[in-house]
This record gives C-alpha cells, structure tokens and sequence, in this order.
C-alpha cells in the first residue's frame, strides 16, 4: 500500500490560521506559537504537497491558485474534525447514536411531530435524523433505520408497513375563487405542479376519472412534496399531493381541495432495517414507538 500523505492536525491549523490572516505573525498568535514554528509547518507541507501555497509579494503574503484551492479542503477536514468532537461531547458513556433516514417531507411532517416523548422515554438512544433524497444505504451501515414509499421490497432488509395514502388535489383559495371548476378537466386551466417522485400522479389521476388531458405531465417541476405544498400556497398552481401532509393547511385554510376526487396511492409507506438488527435494542425501541404512532 502506498504511503498516504497525511500531514498533521497542527500543520493544517498553521496553514488554515496563515492562510486566513495572509500572516504567519499573526497566526502564531491565535496559535501560541512562534512565527518560526508557523512558517516551518507550512513550509514543510509545501514540501509535501510539492506546490508552493504562498508567495510573498512587497512582503505582503498572499495565497497561490495551488493554495486558495488547499485552503477549500482544509476548511471541511477542521470543521468536520470539530463537528466531531462536539457530536461526542454531547454523549454520556450508556448513549447509543441511532440513525434514521428519511425523505425530506415526509421527516418533517410526520417523522419529527411523531417523535414527541421519545428521548424522554428513551434517555439513552440519542437519533440522529438524517434527510435523504437519494436510497439509503441500510446494509453497509449508513442508517439503521429508514422511513421509504413504495411497494415494501428492499433486498437484505425487513420493511414494516406503516400506513397508505390519498392523494388529492390543493391550491391557493384564491387560485378558483373566480371561476369554481365545473369538472376536473377545469383544473388544467391552471398550472399543475409537479413532484419529481411522482412523475405519474397527475396522469393516472385523470384517468382514474376516464380524462385524458394533454398537460398532465406539464407544469413547474420540484422535488420535494414540501416544495410543491410551499408553490401551491403562494398561489404557483395545483399540487397533487397525499392529503396527510396538507391537512394542517387544509384546516387553518391556507389550501383547499380543487376537486373533490381522491386517489389511493399504489404504496405505502414502511420502516425498514437490516434483518440481521431487528433485536438490536435501539432499533426494536424505535420501532415499536413509531407503531404506536400510527393512527392513519
């Protein structure tokens, strides 16, 4: 295997403090060090790097196109590294970290008002909550659990089902005040806003009725449901969208039903992890919570 550079901790300080006050004097100082020890760390990472990272010109330091481009790297190692050290202070010696992956909307309109209680119950399991647009990676360990929609298939993982969904069309009261719609074909009068994820909602949502209309596939495009809810209250358009993640706008009035046609989703939406952890303390705890929580 080769030899890896990897300079140290302190040589990335010298070189970050150098860097942002275009001084070794002033480095050291923040550093308590000698300016003799600041400019022989740098030079010894020059050596390293084999590019040279300042240039000195009028005895006024400035940073090499070599430089600024180190200096972008080695902002996320020290900020990561103290994001580190922060996260673990946070932890007693019995805290166990459980992950969670969810998509975006999803997390904040049903995860997080639905994890009320739990840290109180369950002192010793601290959630990290992570949001995903991408699939999540349950087997090689990047989240122990996972909320998805769909069918309930993940190789290698056990997928509990937690609920269904209906999905209906919202807008702005404003957008129909002037002219109600008198079938659903009216709706495509406006635009219909469209959710990334769902490229299909509208289509079968007019051909579930015996419609075809030519712009059921067209209108602004965004890729979270919370993007879509957001454009349809500022009177963007329709959004087609499951009405449990509206029902709060729907009551304070905010949104209203364009039509009154509603249309089952094909999923469902399941928590999933890895079959080998279903007794894993942490994860049985969480699950069984958010079981609980179902009242959808």
């Amino acid at each position: 295997m080769s030899k890896r550079l990897m300079p140290s901790t302190t040589t990335l300080q010298c070189f970050e403090a150098a860097a942002r006050h275009l001084s070794f004097t002033r480095a050291a100082q923040e550093l308590h060090l000698t300016q003799s020890a600041v400019s022989k760390q740098v030079a010894q990472l020059e050596e390293m790097l084999c590019h040279n990272l300042f240039q000195r010109v009028r005895r006024r330091l400035h940073l090499t196109p070599a430089g600024s481009l180190y200096l972008a790297e080695v902002n996320k190692i020290l900020t990561q590294l103290d994001i580190s050290s922060r996260y673990i202070l946070t932890y007693g010696g019995e805290t166990q970290v459980l992950t969670v992956a969810t998509q975006p909307t999803f997390g904040a309109r049903w995860l997080v008002p639905n994890l009320h209680g739990f840290s109180r119950q369950h002192p010793n399991i601290h959630l990290d909550i992570k949001s995903e647009l991408e699939p999540f990676d349950l087997l090689n360990n990047k989240a122990d659990i996972a909320f998805f929609f769909g069918q309930g298939t993940w190789p290698g993982a056990t997928c509990i089902e937690l609920f269904h969904e209906e999905v209906v069309p919202v807008c702005h009261p404003e957008l129909i005040a002037a002219a109600l719609p008198r079938s659903a074909e009216d709706l495509a009068r406006h635009p219909l806003l469209q959710c990334t994820s769902r490229p299909e909602a509208w289509h079968e949502w007019f051909l579930q009725q015996d419609l075809q209309s030519q712009h059921s596939y067209h209108g602004p495009r965004f890729d979270t449901f919370y993007l879509c809810i957001r454009a349809a209250q500022a009177g963007c358009g329709i959004a087609l969208v499951p009405r449990y993640l509206v029902a709060e706008e729907l009551a304070e009035g905010k949104l209203v039903v364009a039509w009154a046609h509603t249309m089952p989703s094909e999923g469902a939406h399941f928590i999933a992890h890895a079959e080998h952890a279903a007794q894993v303390p942490k994860v049985k705890a969480f699950v069984e919570w958010i079981q609980g929580r179902i009242t959808i």
